[in-house]
């Protein structure tokens, strides 16, 4: 497994807006429904500059910035089929075990994302600088699953990450946008509890309170900052994958990278985006 520098013609950096939370925004809740998600929080756009992550000088890494693009050749011929997905999650540890070294991959689930298509399983890409867990959120489910797969084992460090990946053609009208873990300070960063949901509430549904939310899982949402350094791969292929960090015990190196979804309408001949990540562990024993 190896990182890839490939070079594109797409343009050398992209002037557009990602949401981030207002510092005003005080309830802050994703609510999770089939087919469809909800943010209670305040966001606003901000612009920014999302540098082409192919022509930088140097390939990104894991330990520097918190996210790679590697090459992985799926034997999955549909991620749309849920049957054709089944033996992902092998896949999904080899990645991980070549690009960090880790001792044991435990799997969490998949995703699928369209902006326009809609129906069981497909959510629409994420709009705002996020990080899928918080800091709690990511101990909590990371000692959780470990002590199931090696009960009495035990491990010294841990990465909760994402496989992302697009099965949709060059070039993508909605691509990954990561933002550079060293660019991002603890006071940027702000709890989002997911709340899990078969309809969406409306009104003061929204903001009432909710037993044991403190011990909900929740995500990191972002306010925004200039000092962010925001990169992005075009016109991703099948065979590539990004690695993203949601969260690494170990914080002598990069422990987490920002990410978002953005329109990307400098592409006249852009497809629609169909994307797959899948969430794991990986564990160092």
């Amino acid at each position: 497994m190896t990182t890839l520098l490939n070079r594109s013609t797409a343009a050398p950096a992209i002037e557009t807006t990602i949401d981030y939370l207002v510092p005003t925004s005080r309830i802050n809740r994703r609510f999770w429904a089939p087919g469809r998600e909800f943010n209670t929080g305040v966001y606003q756009s901000y612009p920014v500059t999302i540098r082409n992550a192919r022509l930088a000088p140097d390939p990104f890494t894991l330990d520097q910035h918190g996210f790679c693009l590697a090459r992985h050749a799926s034997r999955v011929t549909d991620f749309r089929d849920p049957a054709a997905v089944v033996d992902y999650p092998g896949e999904v540890a080899e990645v991980a075990r070549a690009l960090t070294g880790c001792d044991l991959v435990v799997p969490m689930v998949g995703q699928l994302r369209s902006p326009v298509i809609s129906g069981a399983g497909i959510q629409p890409p994420a709009a705002e600088a996020h990080v899928d867990f918080n800091t709690a959120t990511a101990h909590r489910i990371a000692g959780r699953l470990f002590e199931k797969a090696a009960p009495g084992a035990s491990f010294s460090r841990f990465i909760a990450f994402s496989l992302w990946r697009t099965f949709s053609p060059p070039p993508q009208d909605w691509p990954l946008a990561l933002c550079e873990a060293g660019s991002v300070g603890d006071e940027d960063a702000v709890a989002n509890v997911k709340v899990d949901v078969d309809e969406i509430p409306e009104g003061d549904a929204l903001y009432a309170p909710i037993e044991g939310e403190e011990d909900m899982a929740a995500a990191t949402i972002f306010h925004h900052n200039p000092a962010h350094r925001w990169w992005y791969f075009p016109d991703m292929t099948a065979e590539e994958v990004i690695f993203i960090k949601f969260h690494d015990s170990d914080h002598d190196w990069a422990w987490r990278a920002p990410h978002t979804a953005f329109h990307d309408t400098t592409r006249p001949d852009a497809v629609t985006r169909e994307s797959y990540e899948f969430r794991a562990i990986a564990y160092f024993t």
